[in-house]
Protein backbone atom coordinates (compact mmCIF):
# COMPACT_ATOMS: atom_id res chain seq x y z
CA UNK A 1 0.00 0.00 0.00
CA UNK A 2 2.70 2.40 0.54
CA UNK A 3 5.39 1.10 -1.89
CA UNK A 4 6.88 3.69 -3.18
CA UNK A 5 5.20 6.96 -1.67
CA UNK A 6 7.43 9.99 -0.90
CA UNK A 7 7.19 11.30 2.55
CA UNK A 8 8.97 14.21 4.42
CA UNK A 9 9.59 13.50 8.36
CA UNK A 10 9.76 15.88 10.64
CA UNK A 11 11.10 15.47 13.90
CA UNK A 12 11.00 18.57 16.32
CA UNK A 13 12.25 17.92 20.27
CA UNK A 14 10.76 15.86 23.00
CA UNK A 15 11.41 12.85 24.34
CA UNK A 16 9.56 10.88 22.34
CA UNK A 17 11.56 11.70 19.40
CA UNK A 18 13.10 8.24 20.04
CA UNK A 19 9.75 6.64 18.66
CA UNK A 20 10.38 8.61 15.09
CA UNK A 21 13.42 6.49 14.14
CA UNK A 22 11.11 3.09 14.70
CA UNK A 23 8.72 4.64 12.68
CA UNK A 24 11.27 5.43 10.23
CA UNK A 25 12.73 1.75 10.11
CA UNK A 26 8.40 0.87 9.71
CA UNK A 27 8.06 3.13 6.83
CA UNK A 28 11.38 2.19 4.66
CA UNK A 29 10.46 -1.33 5.28
CA UNK A 30 7.44 -0.60 3.53
CA UNK A 31 9.13 0.61 0.95
CA UNK A 32 8.76 4.33 1.39
CA UNK A 33 11.24 7.12 0.62
CA UNK A 34 11.92 8.83 4.01
CA UNK A 35 13.48 12.37 3.80
CA UNK A 36 13.83 13.50 7.64
CA UNK A 37 14.14 16.90 8.88
CA UNK A 38 15.52 17.52 12.58
CA UNK A 39 14.85 20.36 14.54
CA UNK A 40 17.26 21.69 16.75
CA UNK A 41 15.32 20.35 19.52
CA UNK A 42 15.04 17.13 18.03
CA UNK A 43 18.58 16.81 17.20
CA UNK A 44 18.82 16.96 21.18
CA UNK A 45 17.30 13.63 21.57
CA UNK A 46 17.85 11.95 18.56
CA UNK A 47 21.42 11.91 16.21
CA UNK A 48 21.46 12.64 12.58
CA UNK A 49 23.90 9.58 12.30
CA UNK A 50 21.09 7.41 13.62
CA UNK A 51 18.22 9.09 11.58
CA UNK A 52 20.82 8.81 8.17
CA UNK A 53 21.54 4.96 8.90
CA UNK A 54 17.65 4.14 9.37
CA UNK A 55 16.51 6.87 6.39
CA UNK A 56 19.37 6.11 3.85
CA UNK A 57 18.88 9.87 3.21
CA UNK A 58 20.50 12.90 3.61
CA UNK A 59 19.29 14.91 7.18
CA UNK A 60 18.35 18.16 6.68
CA UNK A 61 18.68 20.46 9.69
CA UNK A 62 19.45 23.91 8.72
CA UNK A 63 17.63 26.60 6.92
CA UNK A 64 20.41 28.50 5.78
CA UNK A 65 22.94 25.94 4.40
CA UNK A 66 24.32 26.96 1.35
CA UNK A 67 24.87 23.21 -0.02
CA UNK A 68 21.33 22.28 1.15
CA UNK A 69 19.73 24.95 -0.28
CA UNK A 70 21.45 24.49 -4.44
CA UNK A 71 21.07 20.77 -4.04
CA UNK A 72 17.24 20.49 -2.73
CA UNK A 73 16.10 23.55 -1.57
CA UNK A 74 13.19 24.39 1.48
CA UNK A 75 10.44 24.79 -1.48
CA UNK A 76 11.30 21.45 -3.20
CA UNK A 77 11.90 19.34 0.21
CA UNK A 78 8.49 20.35 1.31
CA UNK A 79 6.67 20.09 -2.35
CA UNK A 80 8.45 16.63 -3.18
CA UNK A 81 6.55 14.15 -0.67
CA UNK A 82 3.06 12.30 -0.93
CA UNK A 83 2.59 13.67 2.81
CA UNK A 84 4.35 15.57 5.67
CA UNK A 85 4.40 13.95 8.71
CA UNK A 86 5.67 15.59 12.22
CA UNK A 87 6.29 13.35 14.46
CA UNK A 88 6.71 14.49 17.39
CA UNK A 89 5.13 17.44 17.09
CA UNK A 90 5.81 19.59 20.12
CA UNK A 91 3.64 23.02 21.22
CA UNK A 92 6.07 24.97 20.16
CA UNK A 93 6.32 24.14 16.73
CA UNK A 94 2.31 23.77 16.51
CA UNK A 95 2.17 27.16 18.02
CA UNK A 96 4.61 28.68 15.18
CA UNK A 97 2.43 26.20 12.75
CA UNK A 98 -0.73 28.26 13.80
CA UNK A 99 1.02 31.44 13.76
CA UNK A 100 2.79 31.15 10.24
CA UNK A 101 6.03 32.09 11.62
CA UNK A 102 8.71 29.88 9.34
CA UNK A 103 12.27 31.01 11.70
CA UNK A 104 13.71 27.18 10.74
CA UNK A 105 13.70 24.71 8.42
CA UNK A 106 10.53 22.59 9.57
CA UNK A 107 8.39 25.76 10.16
CA UNK A 108 9.28 27.20 6.42
CA UNK A 109 9.03 23.39 4.77
CA UNK A 110 5.88 23.01 6.21
CA UNK A 111 5.06 26.85 5.28
CA UNK A 112 5.81 26.73 1.81
CA UNK A 113 3.97 22.89 1.74
CA UNK A 114 1.01 22.10 -0.46
CA UNK A 115 0.83 19.13 0.68
CA UNK A 116 -1.15 17.23 3.18
CA UNK A 117 0.48 17.15 6.83
CA UNK A 118 -0.06 15.03 9.74
CA UNK A 119 0.96 16.32 13.58
CA UNK A 120 1.44 13.10 16.22
CA UNK A 121 1.76 15.78 19.46
CA UNK A 122 3.68 14.56 22.08
CA UNK A 123 4.24 16.71 25.15
CA UNK A 124 3.02 17.36 29.07
CA UNK A 125 -0.44 16.75 30.06
CA UNK A 126 -0.45 20.30 31.40
CA UNK A 127 1.08 22.28 27.91
CA UNK A 128 -1.98 19.88 26.11
CA UNK A 129 -4.56 20.97 28.04
CA UNK A 130 -3.06 24.45 28.31
CA UNK A 131 -6.00 26.48 26.20
CA UNK A 132 -3.75 28.15 24.44
CA UNK A 133 -2.36 24.38 22.78
CA UNK A 134 -5.66 23.73 22.56
CA UNK A 135 -6.56 27.04 20.09
CA UNK A 136 -3.73 26.34 18.34
CA UNK A 137 -4.98 22.90 17.34
CA UNK A 138 -8.24 23.79 16.95
CA UNK A 139 -6.75 26.00 14.08
CA UNK A 140 -4.31 24.23 12.75
CA UNK A 141 -7.66 21.57 12.25
CA UNK A 142 -10.11 23.86 10.71
CA UNK A 143 -7.46 24.41 8.36
CA UNK A 144 -7.35 20.97 7.18
CA UNK A 145 -4.27 19.87 9.36
CA UNK A 146 -4.85 15.85 10.37
CA UNK A 147 -3.13 15.22 13.64
CA UNK A 148 -2.95 11.17 15.40
CA UNK A 149 -2.96 11.43 19.41
CA UNK A 150 -1.88 12.02 21.76
CA UNK A 151 -2.66 9.06 23.93
CA UNK A 152 -3.47 8.83 27.14
CA UNK A 153 -0.68 7.30 29.83
CA UNK A 154 2.09 7.87 31.94
CA UNK A 155 4.43 10.62 30.33
CA UNK A 156 8.26 10.93 30.73
CA UNK A 157 8.09 13.75 33.10
CA UNK A 158 6.12 11.28 35.78
CA UNK A 159 2.68 12.80 35.09
CA UNK A 160 -0.15 10.70 33.62
CA UNK A 161 -2.52 12.19 31.56
CA UNK A 162 -3.09 12.67 27.60
CA UNK A 163 0.32 14.16 26.02
CA UNK A 164 2.13 10.68 24.91
CA UNK A 165 2.98 10.20 21.15
CA UNK A 166 0.68 7.75 19.46
CA UNK A 167 2.61 4.71 18.96
CA UNK A 168 4.57 3.69 15.89
CA UNK A 169 1.81 1.86 14.30
CA UNK A 170 -0.53 4.12 15.06
CA UNK A 171 1.24 6.43 13.04
CA UNK A 172 1.82 4.01 10.13
CA UNK A 173 -2.01 3.29 10.24
CA UNK A 174 -3.09 7.16 10.03
CA UNK A 175 -0.14 7.47 7.43
CA UNK A 176 -1.55 4.35 5.48
CA UNK A 177 -5.29 5.27 5.66
CA UNK A 178 -4.36 8.65 4.51
CA UNK A 179 -2.29 7.37 1.63
CA UNK A 180 -4.44 4.46 0.40
CA UNK A 181 -5.08 3.22 -3.04
CA UNK A 182 -8.47 1.62 -3.74
CA UNK A 183 -10.36 0.97 -0.54
CA UNK A 184 -12.65 -2.28 -1.06
CA UNK A 185 -14.56 -1.88 2.38
CA UNK A 186 -15.84 2.09 1.85
CA UNK A 187 -19.19 2.18 1.95
CA UNK A 188 -19.70 -1.11 4.80
CA UNK A 189 -19.85 -1.06 8.50
CA UNK A 190 -17.89 -3.42 10.42
CA UNK A 191 -18.18 -3.93 14.33
CA UNK A 192 -14.84 -5.67 15.91
CA UNK A 193 -15.10 -6.75 19.51
CA UNK A 194 -11.47 -7.05 21.49
CA UNK A 195 -10.21 -7.58 24.84
CA UNK A 196 -11.19 -9.14 27.99
CA UNK A 197 -14.37 -8.46 30.46
CA UNK A 198 -14.42 -8.52 34.09
CA UNK A 199 -17.00 -9.54 35.95
CA UNK A 200 -17.44 -8.20 39.61
CA UNK A 201 -16.79 -10.55 43.04
CA UNK A 202 -17.37 -7.52 45.14
CA UNK A 203 -15.83 -3.90 44.85
CA UNK A 204 -12.30 -4.76 44.30
CA UNK A 205 -12.01 -7.73 42.63
CA UNK A 206 -13.20 -9.59 39.38
CA UNK A 207 -13.60 -12.50 37.27
CA UNK A 208 -11.03 -12.28 33.30
CA UNK A 209 -8.76 -13.55 31.34
CA UNK A 210 -5.14 -12.97 29.98
CA UNK A 211 -6.90 -11.26 26.84
CA UNK A 212 -4.10 -8.45 25.57
CA UNK A 213 -6.20 -6.89 22.79
CA UNK A 214 -3.71 -6.95 20.73
CA UNK A 215 -5.42 -9.24 17.92
CA UNK A 216 -8.91 -7.86 18.19
CA UNK A 217 -7.13 -3.80 17.78
CA UNK A 218 -5.25 -5.18 14.81
CA UNK A 219 -8.31 -6.18 13.46
CA UNK A 220 -10.31 -2.93 14.37
CA UNK A 221 -6.97 -1.26 12.44
CA UNK A 222 -7.25 -3.18 9.43
CA UNK A 223 -10.58 -2.56 8.28
CA UNK A 224 -10.52 0.74 8.82
CA UNK A 225 -7.42 1.24 6.44
CA UNK A 226 -9.72 -0.78 4.01
CA UNK A 227 -12.29 1.99 4.13
CA UNK A 228 -14.38 0.65 6.33
CA UNK A 229 -16.71 2.09 8.95
CA UNK A 230 -15.02 0.84 12.06
CA UNK A 231 -16.10 0.74 15.45
CA UNK A 232 -14.39 -1.21 18.16
CA UNK A 233 -15.98 -2.28 21.11
CA UNK A 234 -13.21 -3.01 23.51
CA UNK A 235 -13.02 -4.26 27.09
CA UNK A 236 -10.36 -3.33 29.62
CA UNK A 237 -7.16 -2.77 27.99
CA UNK A 238 -3.94 -0.89 27.56
CA UNK A 239 -3.93 -0.75 23.55
CA UNK A 240 -4.31 2.27 21.66
CA UNK A 241 -7.59 2.11 19.26
CA UNK A 242 -6.20 3.03 15.61
CA UNK A 243 -7.27 5.95 14.23
CA UNK A 244 -10.49 6.47 12.46
CA UNK A 245 -11.92 3.73 14.44
CA UNK A 246 -14.88 4.51 16.90
CA UNK A 247 -14.47 3.13 20.36
CA UNK A 248 -16.88 2.24 22.51
CA UNK A 249 -15.46 1.32 25.89
CA UNK A 250 -17.06 -1.84 28.32
CA UNK A 251 -16.24 -3.67 31.42
CA UNK A 252 -19.23 -6.21 31.72
CA UNK A 253 -20.26 -8.99 29.36
CA UNK A 254 -24.06 -7.31 29.38
CA UNK A 255 -21.96 -3.93 28.76
CA UNK A 256 -20.62 -5.53 25.49
CA UNK A 257 -23.78 -7.07 24.35
CA UNK A 258 -25.78 -3.73 24.76
CA UNK A 259 -22.54 -2.16 22.90
CA UNK A 260 -22.80 -4.43 19.78
CA UNK A 261 -26.32 -4.38 19.59
CA UNK A 262 -26.85 -0.51 19.30
CA UNK A 263 -24.39 -0.86 16.19
CA UNK A 264 -27.27 -2.29 14.15
CA UNK A 265 -27.00 -2.45 11.21
CA UNK A 266 -23.49 -3.60 10.40
CA UNK A 267 -22.24 -5.38 7.55
CA UNK A 268 -19.63 -7.48 9.19
CA UNK A 269 -19.06 -8.75 13.09
CA UNK A 270 -15.62 -9.79 14.44
CA UNK A 271 -15.74 -10.98 17.78
CA UNK A 272 -12.42 -11.18 18.84
CA UNK A 273 -12.76 -10.01 22.42
CA UNK A 274 -12.08 -13.14 25.47
CA UNK A 275 -15.76 -12.35 26.93
CA UNK A 276 -15.71 -14.10 30.28
CA UNK A 277 -17.99 -17.16 30.08
CA UNK A 278 -19.92 -16.45 33.79
CA UNK A 279 -20.36 -14.07 36.30
CA UNK A 280 -21.11 -14.46 39.83
CA UNK A 281 -25.00 -13.98 40.68
CA UNK A 282 -24.73 -11.70 43.51
CA UNK A 283 -22.83 -8.91 44.14
CA UNK A 284 -21.58 -7.37 47.62
CA UNK A 285 -21.33 -3.76 47.91
CA UNK A 286 -19.05 -4.46 50.38
CA UNK A 287 -15.38 -6.17 50.24
CA UNK A 288 -15.69 -10.10 51.26
CA UNK A 289 -13.76 -10.42 54.24
CA UNK A 290 -10.99 -12.97 54.24
CA UNK A 291 -12.22 -14.85 57.34
CA UNK A 292 -9.66 -18.22 59.30
CA UNK A 293 -10.92 -21.41 58.32
CA UNK A 294 -14.05 -20.25 56.27
CA UNK A 295 -13.90 -20.29 52.15
CA UNK A 296 -16.34 -18.14 50.08
CA UNK A 297 -17.95 -20.23 47.57
CA UNK A 298 -19.12 -18.08 44.70
CA UNK A 299 -22.21 -19.28 42.41
CA UNK A 300 -22.02 -18.42 38.92
CA UNK A 301 -24.44 -17.93 36.28
CA UNK A 302 -23.43 -17.58 32.14
CA UNK A 303 -23.25 -14.37 30.81
CA UNK A 304 -24.72 -13.54 27.49
CA UNK A 305 -23.47 -14.79 24.49
CA UNK A 306 -22.54 -12.27 22.20
CA UNK A 307 -21.42 -14.04 18.83
CA UNK A 308 -24.16 -16.45 18.75
CA UNK A 309 -26.38 -13.32 19.52
CA UNK A 310 -25.27 -11.79 16.54
CA UNK A 311 -25.19 -14.64 14.46
CA UNK A 312 -28.80 -15.44 14.92
CA UNK A 313 -30.93 -15.17 11.89
CA UNK A 314 -32.93 -11.73 11.34
CA UNK A 315 -33.40 -8.83 9.52
CA UNK A 316 -30.40 -7.04 11.17
CA UNK A 317 -27.96 -10.22 11.43
CA UNK A 318 -24.83 -8.63 9.78
CA UNK A 319 -23.84 -10.48 6.32
CA UNK A 320 -20.80 -12.04 7.82
CA UNK A 321 -20.72 -13.32 11.54
CA UNK A 322 -16.70 -13.65 12.80
CA UNK A 323 -15.82 -15.65 15.82
CA UNK A 324 -12.70 -16.63 17.10
CA UNK A 325 -12.06 -20.24 19.29
CA UNK A 326 -9.28 -20.09 22.17
CA UNK A 327 -8.89 -23.49 22.73
CA UNK A 328 -6.38 -25.89 24.92
CA UNK A 329 -7.08 -29.26 23.46
CA UNK A 330 -8.96 -30.81 20.54
CA UNK A 331 -8.17 -27.60 18.61
CA UNK A 332 -10.22 -28.06 15.28
CA UNK A 333 -12.91 -30.38 16.54
CA UNK A 334 -13.93 -27.59 18.97
CA UNK A 335 -13.65 -24.90 16.80
CA UNK A 336 -16.10 -26.91 14.06
CA UNK A 337 -18.37 -27.49 17.12
CA UNK A 338 -18.56 -24.01 18.18
CA UNK A 339 -19.18 -22.85 14.86
CA UNK A 340 -22.18 -24.88 14.41
CA UNK A 341 -23.45 -24.16 18.21
CA UNK A 342 -23.14 -20.18 17.57
CA UNK A 343 -24.33 -19.85 14.34
CA UNK A 344 -21.84 -17.43 12.80
CA UNK A 345 -19.96 -18.18 9.42
CA UNK A 346 -16.39 -17.95 9.92
CA UNK A 347 -14.10 -19.18 12.76
CA UNK A 348 -10.54 -18.49 14.08
CA UNK A 349 -9.05 -21.02 15.64
CA UNK A 350 -6.07 -20.63 17.79
CA UNK A 351 -4.47 -22.46 20.28
CA UNK A 352 -3.60 -20.80 23.93
CA UNK A 353 -2.57 -23.79 25.66
CA UNK A 354 0.33 -23.09 28.44
CA UNK A 355 3.44 -22.82 26.19
CA UNK A 356 1.70 -20.83 22.98
CA UNK A 357 2.50 -17.42 24.14
CA UNK A 358 -0.87 -16.38 22.05
CA UNK A 359 -2.00 -14.82 25.05
CA UNK A 360 -0.50 -11.52 25.46
CA UNK A 361 1.92 -12.39 22.57
CA UNK A 362 2.72 -10.34 19.39
CA UNK A 363 2.24 -13.95 17.15
CA UNK A 364 -0.30 -15.96 16.74
CA UNK A 365 -1.29 -18.97 14.45
CA UNK A 366 -4.50 -19.51 12.65
CA UNK A 367 -7.17 -22.48 11.33
CA UNK A 368 -9.57 -20.97 9.61
CA UNK A 369 -12.79 -22.54 9.59
CA UNK A 370 -15.53 -21.95 6.73
CA UNK A 371 -18.70 -24.17 6.01
CA UNK A 372 -16.08 -25.07 2.60
CA UNK A 373 -13.52 -26.90 4.89
CA UNK A 374 -10.26 -25.63 7.20
CA UNK A 375 -7.17 -23.68 6.07
CA UNK A 376 -4.37 -23.70 8.43
CA UNK A 377 -2.51 -20.27 8.14
CA UNK A 378 1.41 -20.18 9.06
CA UNK A 379 2.46 -18.60 12.32
CA UNK A 380 2.82 -14.70 11.54
CA UNK A 381 2.37 -11.63 13.78
CA UNK A 382 -0.64 -10.31 15.16
CA UNK A 383 -0.69 -7.52 12.49
CA UNK A 384 -0.89 -9.52 9.67
CA UNK A 385 -3.21 -11.90 10.90
CA UNK A 386 -5.30 -8.88 10.80
CA UNK A 387 -4.53 -7.97 7.39
CA UNK A 388 -5.18 -11.69 5.74
CA UNK A 389 -8.33 -11.74 7.73
CA UNK A 390 -8.99 -8.57 6.21
CA UNK A 391 -8.59 -9.36 2.67
CA UNK A 392 -10.74 -12.84 3.19
CA UNK A 393 -13.57 -10.22 4.12
CA UNK A 394 -13.21 -7.92 1.10
CA UNK A 395 -13.36 -11.22 -0.80
CA UNK A 396 -16.56 -12.03 0.71
CA UNK A 397 -18.17 -8.69 -0.15
CA UNK A 398 -16.45 -8.30 -3.98
CA UNK A 399 -18.49 -12.26 -4.55
CA UNK A 400 -21.61 -10.51 -3.09
CA UNK A 401 -21.02 -7.55 -5.43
Amino acid sequence: MLDGKRILLIISGGIAAYKALDLLRRLKERGVRVRVVLTKGGAQFVTPLAVASLSGEKVYQDLFSLTDESEMGHIRLSREADLIVVAPASADLMAKMAAGLADDLATTALLATDKPVLLAPAMNVAMWENPATRANVALLEARGITRVGPATGDLACGETGPGRMAEPEDILGAIEAFLAGPQPLRGRRALVTSGPTREAIDPVRYLSNLSSSKQGHAIARALAQLGAETVLVTGPTRQTAAPHVQVRNVTTAEEMLAACEAERPIDVAVCAAAVSDWRPTTRPNQKLKKKKGATPVLELQETPDILARLSAAGPTRPSLVIGFAAETENLIENAREKRTRKGCDWILANDVSEGSNTLGGDSNRIHFLTKDGIEDWPEMSKDAVATTLAQRIVTHFEGDA
